[in-house]
């Protein structure tokens, strides 16, 4: 039984959450006037820009329902899962500082989808037949899928904690996997979760639980459907035949895969929005496992975990089989070529939810290894140093120029270790953290900018009908451009598919009472340390003041010990500080800080 306090914790955290209350930390003026730097007013029509093209966007693929203009199908290729991702970063953009209206618009186009495709059914596909989407979720779907299907519902409490629909969703879905006694759930749960060998025991699994027989080209493709002349789908299928054709060989779905860990960002939300222990333990306990599981294996995340707990245990032994798995390379029949498809690398994300809520640094360390042990497997061939990719029957395979370095952006931020940056390819930002690469934060900005202009220039150019368009058609116009913010504002990094988001710095408008950077301020984060941020605020509104609060981390995770500006400091003890600027001004202020010390939460 919890404590009295404890009780009361979780009683204020819950009110918090409901009322989307903002608790300012210490307080800090700056009353210095800063002529409004370029970057800042790149920063400010970013925001402006990404607004007007969300709207004309949302115009052209969604009805009043908020239901995407679009054919309705179950599958790999195109299914619910894509029609969601369209609004990918929304919630960011909003969380960032974007207008009321992008929120209002996503949570439309989320309740939309969620009523669209529990109406939308299947003939043939089974487990579909009654709905795509059972108690608001998928019914039964690998974690490639689910996971792109949840980019908005995952940052939903980033940008609209006071959301009860998001309050309730975020423990019903945690549920599906987070076995406990008192959950009405706990049949489903204890279907998808087996406890006693801490897997996921399908991949395949969702609020109908797992699928616990070898998955069928048709469970991947989906329905028969008219292609040709009508449709064009993301993979260059010609006919229903070549869909059919392209999932014949993912048969092998029994017992856990890495890329279930994408789970864990279900558990992290609910954990963050309630406190609730049993969320935290749980993803503890399962990214654990597969941590052990790797260093069982060489340092190698197995891609298969039989159903009895045993490295390979469904695969015929093998801890590279599987679908998705190390040696999962396919035929295409578009092209006729070799296709590889091995998913593991998405198991990055569960390793940082791991991170956020501990702050061990062992779940970074699980992941370097893993690149090292592939990367110890390099050969010189023709006077050139390759590197494989896969590993098959005979062996490593694959060989590229460049080294396994899914995740290094991740590692070297997670750790801020010299070591680690040096996995690090060419990266501009990293370079202009570095103290190089001035021209950095207004290229960043630009290059936003362009590919907001690029996009809707394909969007008026689209010809499709909401009867020739598959869910997947209009992504490549969603104009949502926020990397550069994420990076500049933020000093945080885009969010890996099924993580949390993580950056060093966020910002509330404490006159709006919401998140995001108040109207006409601008921050500039340009350098961070293992202990240090240094963030540049200025106000470019000429005749009015503006207040921000500065939190340490997405979820509050960081904890600011003091700040510096203009040469003095002041103790601040606490994961937010308030800024007032004065008219048109602005400063410099160097946060010290310790990462990873307070629980996350939405608050």
């Amino acid at each position: 039984m919890r404590s009295l306090f404890q009780q009361a914790a979780a009683l204020l955290a819950i009110f918090l959450f409901a009322t989307g209350g903002i608790v300012r930390g210490a307080e800090l003026n700056i009353d210095t006037p800063m002529s409004p730097p370029n970057w800042a007013m790149l920063e400010r029509e970013l925001f402006r820009a990404n607004e007007a093209a969300c709207r004309e966007y949302f115009a052209r693929y969604f009805d009043d329902r908020g239901y995407l203009e679009c054919v309705e199908r179950w599958g790999g290729d195109d299914g619910p899962d894509d029609a969601i991702e369209n609004l990918t970063d929304w919630p960011l953009l909003h969380m960032l500082g974007g207008g009321d209206v992008v929120k209002a618009m996503y949570l439309k186009a989320w309740e939309g989808h969620l009523r669209q495709f529990t109406a939308a059914k299947t003939k043939e596909v089974e487990f579909a037949r009654d709905g795509m989407y059972y108690r608001e979720f998928p019914v039964m779907m690998d974690w490639l899928h689910n996971a792109e299907g949840l980019t908005v519902f995952n940052m939903q409490g980033l940008s609209a904690p006071g959301e009860m629909k998001f309050a309730q969703r975020v423990r019903r879905f945690a549920d599906l996997y987070v076995p406990a006694d008192d959950n009405p759930l706990n049949k489903t749960a204890s279907a998808n979760y087996d406890a006693r060998h801490k897997i996921i025991v399908s991949l395949f699994n969702g609020s109908r639980g797992p699928l616990l027989r070898k998955a069928t080209a048709l469970d991947w493709a989906g329905d028969p459907i008219e292609i040709e002349g009508r449709f064009k789908p993301g993979h260059g299928e010609r006919n229903f035949a070549e869909m059919l054709e392209h999932f014949k060989d993912y048969t092998e779905t029994l017992g856990d895969h890495p890329q279930n860990l994408m789970v864990t960002s279900l558990a992290l939300n609910a954990f963050a929005a309630t406190h609730d222990e049993k969320y935290r333990r749980w993803l503890i306990e399962y990214v654990d496992a597969w941590c052990d599981r790797a260093a069982a294996n060489n340092d190698l995340l197995p891609s298969n975990i039989g159903r009895d707990g045993t490295i390979g245990g469904d695969a015929n032994g093998k801890w590279y089989g599987g679908t998705y798995g190390w040696g999962f390379t396919v035929i295409d029949p578009v092209n006729g070529r070799k296709a590889h498809r091995s998913t593991v690398r998405l198991a990055l994300g569960g390793f940082g939810n791991a991170l956020m809520l501990t702050g061990n640094q062992k779940y970074v360390d699980v992941w370097r290894r893993q690149m090292d042990a592939v990367n110890s497997q390099a050969k010189v061939m023709d006077g050139k140093k390759l590197t494989p990719q896969m590993y098959g029957d005979n062996g490593w395979y694959d060989f590229q120029t460049k080294p396994w370095d899914h995740g290094a952006v991740e590692v070297a931020y997670w750790s801020m270790k010299p070591d680690d940056l040096s996995r690090v390819g060419s990266n501009s930002w990293v370079t202009y953290l570095s103290g190089k690469n001035a021209d950095y934060p207004e290229a960043a900005l630009r290059a936003d900018l362009a590919r907001i202009r690029q996009r809707v220039i394909g969007m008026r150019e689209d010809t499709t009908t909401p009867d020739t368009r598959l869910s997947d058609d209009p992504m490549k116009f969603n104009p949502c451009s926020i990397d550069s913010l994420l990076h500049l504002a933020c000093g945080g990094i885009p969010v890996p598919l099924g993580s949390a988001l993580h950056v060093r710095l966020r910002y509330f408008d404490t006159q709006q009472g919401r998140p995001g950077l108040p109207a006409d301020v601008a921050a500039l984060v340009d350098r961070l340390t293992d202990d240090e941020a240094r963030v540049t605020l200025v106000n470019v509104h000429q005749t009015e003041t503006r207040a921000v609060v500065v939190q340490s981390g997405a979820y509050g995770e960081h904890q600011i010990d003091s700040l510096a500006t203009n040469g003095v400091s002041q103790q601040v003890n606490d994961r937010r500080v308030t800024v007032k600027l004065g008219p048109g001004c602005g400063g410099m202020l160097v946060l010290k800080t310790k990462r990873f010390q307070n629980i996350p939460r939405f608050d």
